[in-house]
């Protein structure tokens, strides 16, 4: 065993100084082939995706949130982009005075300077509402001004919901039914939010309810159950998964051997659905596919070292 541990951190070693990369050829990186020898010394072990059905419920909690903080965080953001605004036409207007001799160079330098701090101040305030609010951050200026309508005269409530000990999501839930005094009251599902809550740590979701019940306000809380629709898919193990830039992918083994008769493995994208046990729902598999489940990320480091000789 301890040899063993030291096998992979070797034998990763050998191969960055004896092959070169496939990128320094200017070639696509070739498929990750080893041998049933080589797999069993890094510890790769291949199995099927069981097929499954996702929960068609999930509880979590939600709290009703306070417009006026919706109010105050819109209008930094505007009166950001206004200065901005304004700021760009003041440093235009007097770049084109000193084209003509009528402004000096310190006064356009001081007005190039408060142009660009009033566009990192927008780019704070827009921030700033994108964490706070998410989805919200995708409205027009008069979409989100007639939310704000609807909020101040409680014709409409926002929410967050929040799922414990939940910190990713694969696909939004389609409904959401909040519990008000044991009345199952319906909810949009806006999107997901950014930031954590404070009380409950966990992925948040803003809810919207229209014609919510009399007296209910910001700062309520109480169970909501959040409706995903039956998904089916298949399970695959966390360590099975691989993030990269075009999103979550495993390694499949694919049917076809080598010339020598050795195994290759592929890279395959999945897309997650929902967390199941200790693992991941996903769906892009099928039912002949078999993937690895143990020792992907040495596959991802041979990945573009070409071939693996025995000797190494």
């Amino acid at each position: 065993m301890t040899a063993l541990r030291y096998l992979l951190p070797l034998a990763c070693a050998v191969l960055l100084l004896s092959v070169p990369r496939a990128a320094e050829a200017g070639g696509s990186p070739p498929l990750p082939t080893l041998s049933l020898q080589q797999q069993r010394a890094v510890g790769i072990r291949v199995a099927g995706a069981p097929q499954a059905r996702a929960p068609n419920r999930l509880d979590a909690y939600w709290q009703v949130l306070d417009p006026s903080r919706l109010v105050a965080d819109a209008g930094r953001l505007d009166a950001a982009r206004a200065i901005a605004k304004a700021a760009a036409a003041e440093s235009a207007r007097l770049k084109e005075l000193y084209r003509g001799a009528n402004a000096s160079l310190k006064a356009v330098q001081r007005a190039e300077a408060a142009r660009t701090e009033a566009q990192v101040r927008v780019q704070q305030a827009r921030t700033r509402f994108f964490l706070h609010w998410g989805p919200l951050a995708r409205l027009t200026a008069a979409q989100r001004a007639a939310l704000i309508e609807h909020l101040a005269d409680a014709s409409q409530l926002l929410l967050r919901a929040a799922i414990a000990g939940r910190h990713s999501l694969g696909t939004l839930p389609r409904h959401a039914l909040v519990d008000v005094d044991g009345l199952k009251v319906p909810a949009r599902v806006l999107g997901l939010l950014p930031r954590a809550g404070a009380q409950v740590q966990g992925v948040g979701l803003l809810l919207q309810i229209r014609r919510p019940p009399g007296g209910l306000g910001p700062g309520a809380q109480l169970p909501v159950t959040l409706e995903g629709g039956n998904r089916d898919g298949r399970v695959v193990p966390g360590g099975a998964l691989l993030y990269g830039e075009q999103g979550v992918y495993v390694y499949r083994e694919l049917p076809e051997r080598a010339k020598d008769g050795d195994t290759r493995f592929a890279p395959l994208r999945v897309t997650l659905l929902e967390p199941l046990g200790s693992g991941w729902l996903v769906s892009g598999l099928h039912a002949g596919d078999r993937i690895v489940v143990r020792g992907a990320g040495v596959l991802w480091s041979l990945q573009g070292l070409g071939s693996v000789s025995g000797d190494d």
